[in-house]
This record gives C-alpha cells, structure tokens and sequence, in this order.
C-alpha cells in the first residue's frame, strides 16, 4: 500500500509542477508496480467474512 500511496504522490507533484508528463508516468509506473506487489503478497487475503446477522425478535 504504501508503494502506491508514493506513486500516487509523485504524479500528483508532477501534475502541480508543471505539469511534467514524464514524472507523471513514471508515477502511475510506481502504482502499477505497487499493485503487482499487492497481488503477489496477496493483501486481501486477511479479511474476515462474516455470517450475516439476524437482529434479535424481541416480540416476547
């Protein structure tokens, strides 16, 4: 995640600075390197799905 967050920063500073396309790209390049990285350490592998919840019938 924080692979991306700093490709996301460096074509954001590369829109504001001029804005210079080829910092821009090199950016979004850090993003999708960032993204592989994710895949490969598989990151959504630690969420938790919960059976649904039946509220309490509390008629009684």
């Amino acid at each position: 995640m924080i692979v991306i967050l700093i490709g996301f920063t460096i074509g954001g500073v590369a829109l504001c600075v001029g804005p210079n396309w080829t910092l821009f790209w090199a950016g979004a390049g850090v993003v999708v390197v960032g993204g592989v990285i994710a895949m490969v350490v598989d990151i959504f592998s630690d969420v938790i799905v919960d059976a649904p919840r039946v509220p309490l019938d509390r008629t009684s």
